[in-house]
């Protein structure tokens, strides 16, 4: 079995941002557990910048984009020592891979980055993949490589996602405040559950980061692959999800896998905008895969630009798709409504091609 696990920064740092060896070694022993039995197993891990934050002794975390890549620039390799001394216990050595959402947009990248990381799990490496925050031309977002994660196992055809946190699992509702609250063991492909939004910053079925490990769990369902949510500090976390037995919460891989670009647009890019469309176009798109044309827009929300990714919404407000769009928002203002045999004048007709769209809704 290919197994990638996640651990985040608030389960790797303390709150000055000192490296928990206690936990590398946890998690090193528990990828060497793994190995001995014969599987392949990759690291995602978080912590760059917090380390960073630690190293040059500084009060605390600075809030400015450039400060952020520059601390990561000094916390990755402190990260690296600290996973490659535990590791160098059970013989095994750790390989750095620093990755860009270019690497998965871009069909050559994509392609290079598999290749590279498949030949170190040929060479018996364990691949310790993060984040290139020191280069990286967007903000850098706190724990977004859950999402990293998940585009990774898709990208190396991994058959599990293990997403090691702070808690035990998703939770009925928020453990903080519900001491009834328990943990849900398994949740199907199709559970409303997974169309939690990946901007939420909690929901009433988790806290904290959890919407994003939803979002995670989604794109890894959408890819095939078996997702776990489990505790961090346990000892057994990662062969247990591996082995099948009760631990964190499960989610079952969906019938439906879709490629790594759409993959891309449906759940990992920034949404710059909306198109609002009527009940014949979302029929159109829904049951007979059309492409979205402008006689079927109602509506358009947000500045934008050819290529950007939007969402599709009914008239009431649901999300029907998101995809890249064909045209910008001005001219999507200017030709909605209108049929194809009055739009000679543009060189395109869709507002958004059917390639470039993904169907997000089950009816």
């Amino acid at each position: 079995m290919r197994v990638v696990v996640k651990v985040g920064t608030s389960s790797l740092t303390n709150t000055e941002g000192h490296i928990k060896t206690e936990v590398i070694q946890l998690v090193s022993q528990q990828l060497a557990a793994a190995r001995a039995q014969g599987h392949e197993v990759l690291l995602v891990t978080s912590g760059a910048v917090a380390s960073g934050v630690a190293g040059l002794g500084l009060a605390e975390r600075p809030n400015d984009v450039l400060s952020l890549q520059a601390l990561s620039a000094v916390g990755q390799p402190q990260l690296m020592a600290a996973y490659n001394n535990a590791l160098r216990e059970f013989s095994l050595v750790g390989a750095q891979v620093l990755l860009v959402p270019h690497d998965f947009v871009d069909r050559q990248q994509y392609l290079h980055a598999r290749d590279t990381i498949g030949r170190l799990l040929e060479l018996g490496c364990i691949p310790i993949i993060n984040e290139n925050d020191a280069i990286a031309n967007n903000e850098i977002r706190y724990g977004d490589n859950d999402h990293l994660a998940a585009l990774l196992a898709h990208l190396v055809s991994a058959d599990m996602l293990v997403l090691l946190t702070d808690t035990a699992g998703l939770y009925t509702s928020d453990p903080r405040t519900n001491s009834d609250a328990t943990v849900i063991s398994v949740v199907a492909a199709d559970d409303p559950l997974l169309s939690v939004s990946a901007s939420g910053a909690g929901s009433d079925r988790g806290s904290g980061g959890m919407a994003s490990k939803l979002a995670a769990a989604r794109i890894a369902s959408w890819s095939g692959v078996t997702a776990v949510i489990a505790a961090a500090e346990s000892e057994s976390a990662v062969m247990a999800a591996i082995n099948g037995d009760a631990v964190g919460t499960r989610f079952l891989p969906h019938d439906r896998q879709l490629s790594a670009r759409k993959l891309w647009i449906a759940f990992a890019a920034e949404v710059e905008g909306s198109i609002v469309v009527d009940t014949g176009a979302r029929d159109a798109l829904v049951l007979r895969g059309t492409s979205l044309l402008p006689a079927g827009v109602t509506a358009v929300t947000g500045s934008f630009d050819v290529g950007a990714v939007v969402e599709v919404v009914t008239q009431s407000g649901e999300l029907l798709a998101r995809g890249l769009t064909a045209m910008s928002s001005d001219v999507v203002a200017t030709s909605m409504g209108k049929r194809t045999a009055d739009l000679v004048d543009l060189a395109v007709v869709e507002t958004v091609h059917r390639d470039d769209l993904v169907i997000l809704t089950n009816q």
